[in-house]
């Protein structure tokens, strides 16, 4: 019974701080999502080519969290946004006091759309709420068909889902038609699409999705 106080102390902890950020943001016109994949599914590959389609149409800030490095930082830094460095030493998931610390790193002022990039992990960012608008799923061909069935909270609390390395397809065990349909048992909301970072095929749908979003008016 103790651990679960202290679970539940530490989680509402995070929820209130997670409501400051969101306030935050909704009060600079920021639409943020929280990308969160299992390791080695693409993510910061999809950040990259969502920023190429981007630049000069959107104004993008990236919060990067990772376990140790700063790497993923470096490869978002050639893109010319504001970026800041989150490392967990260890920690498995991003918290909401850690993206607060980060948004006071930002001059949010002409920000439209932030981007955080959760430490790779499908199991424990599913329960921490970051004051995002959305969370989204990365998961990769690479990795089979039966990911949501193993992790279910994840894509029950994502509300899109990127199928990434399309162009694998040929090569992997994987068929995309069970991998969403899997995806859709759990989460019938689910907005999906399937994308290749190494073709490009699928991102400028993804990327005319956000911007629709960050319209002013948008829902």
């Amino acid at each position: 019974m103790s651990v679960i106080t202290i679970e539940r102390k530490v989680l509402e902890k995070n929820d209130e701080l997670a409501r400051q950020n969101r306030s935050l943001l909704a009060q600079k016109g920021i639409f943020a999502i929280n990308v969160v994949s299992s390791p080695g599914a693409g993510k910061t590959s999809l950040l990259e080519r969502t920023l190429e389609h981007l630049a000069g149409r959107l104004a993008v800030a990236v919060i990067e969290g990772d376990v140790q490095t700063d790497f993923d930082a470096q490869r978002v830094a050639k893109y010319n946004v504001p970026a800041v460095q989150i490392v967990t030493a260890g920690g498995c998931h991003l918290e909401a006091n850690l993206v607060h610390d980060a948004l006071g790193k930002i001059d949010l002022s002409h920000i439209r759309l932030l981007i955080i990039e959760n430490v790779g992990n499908l199991v424990c960012p599913s329960n921490y709420d970051l004051g995002e608008a959305m969370k989204v799923v990365v998961a990769s061909t690479t990795e089979g068909d039966d990911k949501p069935l193993k992790y279910p909270g994840m894509f029950r609390n994502s509300s899109v889902l990127i199928i990434n390395k399309i162009d694998l397809l040929p090569y992997v065990n994987c068929r995309i038609e069970t991998l969403r349909a899997n995806a859709l048992r759990i989460n019938p909301s689910l907005t999906v699409f399937d994308t290749s970072c190494t073709t490009g095929a699928g991102i400028p749908a993804w990327c005319d999705w956000l911007l629709a979003r960050t319209t002013p008016g948008a829902t």
